[in-house]
């Protein structure tokens, strides 16, 4: 039998992470009066997990650069960085960490940075800091002029063995890995190590803005995740939901969107325990969902809105019953309400045909279906996004629609991505 074609991209970046200067600009944080006109605002964030149980996420980075590539949603004239030591089992040593804009006039440049934009962070006003273990580190301020919707480039360098890391494994970004030092280097060259994965270390990105209407967190698995969507393309369902904000609203102020979610991740289950057809399990999918709530969606700055999109994995993998699928949600809900935050939630979508046999069952789709029922009926919900709908096929609802399938029988490809978006109803999002 076949693995299935979801677990390959799983699989491929475990097997992966097994395998193994212009002058710098000083740094200028923003004024008195400047901080009193703005408030902060998350653009870009980040769910994180710890380290996988063999491979390069679990012995850790010695002496390594890494630089990463982020999509912002929002700008702003200030920003600061927020980097997670929060799933460590020692403190991890930040030497350096600049930040840039990339070079797109280079073959490169995904790695390649504009060195005239190269900008050194710090941490208390010193550039090197401490992430104590299970902490988090914020950066200084600095005056880093970003507007909506653009690529920036984190290169941190980490001195001393971190030990098993805190990540985010499913990135649909090259990121790159390089020896020594590489944080002010302008091109890649020293990058050898290229996964189509990982952000390290990183959770977060905020922006000074002015009147500020929050930021909008997507809390849910691989199908917001963007498995399925093109590499390096930022065609993530949450990613074209930022872009039809920005299009829709371009004279007024738009929420951030923030992507809190988890390829594999389930609500009632830990990533590491093992699923139907002979699925593995990984830590990088994570602990159950209510156990995220805390850091990955109520820790998020001015976070107005969540949208729940969990339990699939539930299903195929798990086999949870309708009745327990639903009594997580409710739960959710609950708790995003008691924290004064909107909460919406979306319909479980098709899957038939994705995997081995006894990943997708007649019975399983009663239950899919159960909890459809249940979410389209309910009062509970301050609005109801029905995904199921936008991406099933009209011939046969038990499968997506062969236009929006990636392949796999379960991710939406960019097509699919793009119609979940435009299916969002922006009043539901306070707008």
């Amino acid at each position: 039998m076949s693995t299935p074609k979801r677990w390959h991209v799983v699989a491929a970046t475990a097997t992966l992470l097994v395998a193994g200067t212009p002058a710098m600009v000083a740094s200028a944080g923003p004024s008195e009066t400047e901080r009193g006109r703005t408030t902060w605002a998350a653009s870009w964030a980040a769910a994180v997990t710890r380290g996988n149980s063999t491979g390069l996420t679990n012995t850790g980075l010695n002496n390594q650069s890494v630089r990463m590539v982020v999509h912002t949603t929002v700008g702003g004239p200030v920003l600061r960085v927020r980097l997670s030591n929060m799933y460590g089992e020692q403190a991890v040593q930040v030497g350096r960490a600049t930040i840039a804009r990339p070079n797109t006039a280079t073959p490169d440049d995904l790695s390649d940075i504009d060195p005239t934009t190269l900008r050194e962070l710090t941490f208390g006003g010193a550039t090197s800091a401490t992430m104590n273990r299970g902490a988090e580190l914020l950066s200084d301020p600095i005056a880093f002029p970003i507007g909506d919707q653009q690529d920036l480039v984190l290169t941190v360098h980490f001195p001393t063995l971190t030990g098993p890391v805190t990540f985010h494994g499913q990135s649909r970004q090259t990121n790159f890995i390089g020896a020594t030092d590489l944080t002010s280097a302008a091109d890649g060259a020293g990058f050898t190590i290229r996964p189509n994965c990982c952000w390290f270390f990183l959770s977060g990105i905020d922006v000074q803005r002015r009147h500020s209407p929050g930021s909008v967190v997507v809390f849910g698995d691989s199908i917001a995740d963007g498995n399925g969507s093109t590499v390096n393309a930022n065609k993530r369902w949450p990613d074209l939901l930022a872009d039809r904000l920005i299009d829709a609203r371009p004279d007024v102020r738009t929420p951030g969107v923030l992507n809190a979610s988890l390829a594999g991740n389930r609500l009632n289950h830990e990533g590491p325990e093992p699923g139907a057809g002979g699925f593995p399990g990984y830590h990088e999918l994570g602990p159950n969902a209510l156990a995220r709530l805390d850091e990955d969606v109520f820790a998020q700055t001015d976070a107005r809105t969540v949208i729940t999109h969990l339990g699939i994995n539930d299903i195929w993998m798990s086999d949870d019953s309708a009745d327990a699928i639903i009594a997580s949600l409710r739960q959710i809900n609950r708790q995003v309400k008691a924290r004064g935050l909107r909460s919406l939630v979306a319909t479980l979508t098709p899957y038939e045909g994705h995997g081995n046999p006894g990943v997708w069952t007649p019975e399983k789709e009663a239950t899919r279906q159960a909890v459809n029922a249940y979410l389209r009926s309910s009062t509970e919900f301050d609005g109801l996004l029905d995904f199921d709908k936008v991406l099933r096929d009209p011939a046969q609802p038990s499968r997506l629609l062969p236009a929006y399938d990636s392949g796999d029988h379960i991710h939406p490809n960019d097509a699919g991505n793009q119609a979940m978006a435009d299916a969002v109803p922006l009043r539901l999002l306070g707008l």
